[in-house]
């Protein structure tokens, strides 16, 4: 069905740049036109909502290790009602935006936008997320620093929309729904197939790192839960004695400070790897680095061990460690395998201490074995590696689909409607966001909840 629809068959000039040929029964409108603002307070009983980049909007879950802390004053958080757009005014230039599910409150920084009557709101949210609308955000916000410019509501009422007939919103409302339904699940099946492939790929790595590569070698005991029997020619070490730290020497840069930088060309690595590119850099080495706090120590849907090599920097949310002695890529194979959960402190958020990461025990085999383990179970690994890969593109291709095709819809390039009109009823029924790997974004509700 999605390979087989066409272009409109007649189309006219939106007398938009970045839009370009609607077809033709569209309008070009003002956004002024389609939302009023809503600004109510006072309806402290009301649920609390979050807006996340992956998500949209969402009742929000208290307790998660990544959420902020409420203003304390509820009556300052604006009301929302369910089909309200509501978005991050820092953040909508990169899609922190959604339609309200249920009736709640927002943060004071965010806007309202109340759709008009014959406005579907979720046909405005997938356009405002597409590429060139995005674009369009950005150039309209205002600030000091890119990263903290803002869409206020008066330039936002002021840009150009397409606008289909209310009757066309639903139905491409209805198209969408049921194309990214099979989307994700594709993208899904595939996500389950790399999850079982990384699995084994650990069962390998894990297998090699502890007790090497001989099957009939003599082992000993440690007496140590975690270590258990370990080849009895190996060292029973500590993290400390193998590894110099270099905390010392990290340095964080907020957003502020990283939006003025012009070049870029470092990578900055906080706890879950390069999450940045800076100007300079405070290193030119090849080290191990570990998160020091953050969810991913206990969910491990991330690596904790990364190697950084040559020139970069480093926050303070990342163990350094150089190693005395021995292979790096074994010793960063050997500490992604602990269990680092009884080293762990706090509950709101989780954290992984200096002094508790160089306590742990390892066993540690002589140099020269250590390099033969990694390359042997390296190279077990490396049909596994093509494999994920491979399977990592197809993912990538599909989600660079799913948005090709959102885009082209809501832009008019394609139309829906007879498609739509014989899709099932409830297209959606059963399909739930797909699931990532990636950072939660959702706690942007209060980030700018003060300087409202």
């Amino acid at each position: 069905m999605i390979a087989g629809l066409k272009p409109y068959a007649e189309y006219s000039d939106s007398c938009s740049p970045w839009l370009g040929q609607v077809p033709a029964h569209w309008r070009t409108v003002r956004n002024g036109s389609l939302f009023g603002q809503r600004s109510q307070t006072g309806f402290a009983q009301l649920p609390i909502l979050e807006v996340s980049l992956k998500t949209g909007v969402q009742v929000r879950a208290f307790g998660s290790a990544k959420r902020k802390q409420v203003m304390a004053d509820l009556a300052k958080y604006k009301r929302a009602a369910k089909g309200d757009l509501v978005y991050n005014t820092m953040r909508m230039w990169q899609g922190a935006l959604g339609v309200c599910p249920v009736d709640g409150l927002v943060s004071p920084a965010y806007v309202v936008a109340r759709p008009y009557a014959g406005v579907e709101p979720q046909y405005f949210a997938a356009l405002f997320r597409t590429g060139d609308y995005m674009a369009e955000i950005d150039a309209a916000s205002r600030g000091i620093v890119k990263d903290r410019n803002r869409l206020y509501w008066d330039q936002f009422k002021q840009m150009q929309s397409p606008c289909p007939p209310p009757g066309e919103q639903v139905a491409i409302v209805r198209f969408l729904d049921w194309a990214s339904g099979r989307l994700e699940r594709a993208i899904r099946a595939k996500r389950k197939v790399i999850a079982l492939l990384t699995e084994q790929k650990k069962g390998i790595i894990k297998q090699a790192v502890t007790l090497g590569l001989d099957e009939n070698v003599e082992l000993k005991s440690t007496g140590i839960p975690w270590l258990g029997d370990i080849p009895k020619h190996w060292e029973v070490s500590r993290v400390k004695s193998e590894f110099r730290c270099l905390n010392t020497m990290r340095a964080p840069l907020n957003s502020v400070e990283r939006g003025r930088m012009r070049s870029r060309t470092y990578d900055y690595y906080g706890a879950s790897g390069a999450i940045d590119k800076v100007d300079d850099f405070l290193f030119d080495d090849e080290l191990l680095l570990i998160a020091e706090d953050g969810a991913n120590l206990v969910l491990r849907n991330l690596p904790l061990a990364i190697i950084a090599s040559g020139k970069f920097w480093v926050n303070n949310h990342a163990h350094i460690l150089k190693p005395r002695r021995g292979s790096i890529r074994y010793l960063a194979h050997l500490l992604e395998t602990l269990n680092f959960c009884p080293w762990i402190t706090g509950a709101a958020q989780p954290k992984l201490t200096q002094d508790r990461l160089l306590a742990i025990s390892i066993a540690v085999p002589p140099g020269e074995e250590q390099m033969a383990i990694t390359a042997a179970a390296e190279l077990r690994c490396q049909p596994l590696n093509d494999a994920l890969a491979r399977l990592a593109r197809e993912v990538e291709l599909l989600r660079e689909y799913r948005t090709r095709i959102v885009a082209d819809v809501v832009t008019g390039k394609l139309d829906v409607r007879e498609a739509a009109a014989t899709l099932p009823e409830a297209v959606t029924a059963g399909i739930e966001a797909e699931p990532t790997d990636e950072a939660d974004d959702s706690e942007l509700i209060d980030e700018e909840a003060t300087e409202a």
